[in-house]
């Protein structure tokens, strides 16, 4: 029965009346999803304050890790940049890899995991610096990145219009990391975007050219 425009109809929700309570809701919710999911979103959907969903994924976490008396589960619970995902335990990655590649590699190419080392270190930089620092066109192997999520587009250079891309939350996620200073220090060992641009006008005479922007 309608009771009027305006009117919101629905009930409270009440974890604590569901079998397993509240952590058991937070666990329905991360199994279903697809990409991390923050603390705040998480209390409005369990209608919790967030201290306390925070404090029952942390215990999850602990859980899963087998702290305490119980044992290591199959899976692990983890915050990243962007929220809570579960994961497989990393020391499980050879099972799963069998199960789930059947002899088949999916893991990123040499060309790409050189060019998605250039982008983190020297973030924001085009498809010409990056192609510079590698000697050779990395159109194709940007476009893989971009496909995984590993990349995105930053915007553009003031002075070239060249687009610019930078690593996203997503590739902090699947290396463990909560921020980009969690990368080793190798940058040092990598040429400079501002040396690297003085280059791009010469890029056109490696092989099979190269798209500056």
């Amino acid at each position: 029965m309608s009771t009027g425009p305006g009117t919101d109809t629905a009930a409270p929700l009440d974890v604590d009346a569901l079998p397993g309570g509240l952590a058991a809701a937070l666990e329905a919710i991360l199994m279903v999803t697809e990409a991390p999911v923050a603390t705040e979103r998480l209390a409005a959907a369990v209608e919790r304050p967030t201290a306390q969903v925070a404090e029952v994924l942390d215990a999850l976490a602990a859980e899963y890790a087998g702290e305490g008396e119980g044992r290591p589960r199959g899976f692990e619970l983890r915050q990243g940049a962007e929220g809570w995902r579960v994961y497989s335990a990393p020391a499980l990655g050879d099972v799963v890899s069998r199960f789930v590649l059947e002899g088949q590699s999916s893991r990123l190419s040499q060309a790409a995991l050189e060019t998605l080392s250039v982008i983190a270190y020297r973030q924001p930089v085009s498809r010409g610096q990056v192609s510079a620092v590698r000697g050779v066109n990395v159109d194709g192997v940007v476009r893989t990145l971009l496909a995984r999520g590993l990349i995105a587009e930053m915007g553009q250079d003031p002075t070239s219009g060249a687009v610019l891309f930078g690593t996203t939350g997503e590739f902090l996620d699947r290396m463990g990391w909560t921020s980009l200073s969690e990368l080793p220090p190798l940058s040092p060992h990598l040429p400079g975007v501002e040396a690297v641009g003085a280059l791009d006008g010469g890029l056109g005479g490696l092989s099979g050219g190269v798209d500056a922007d």
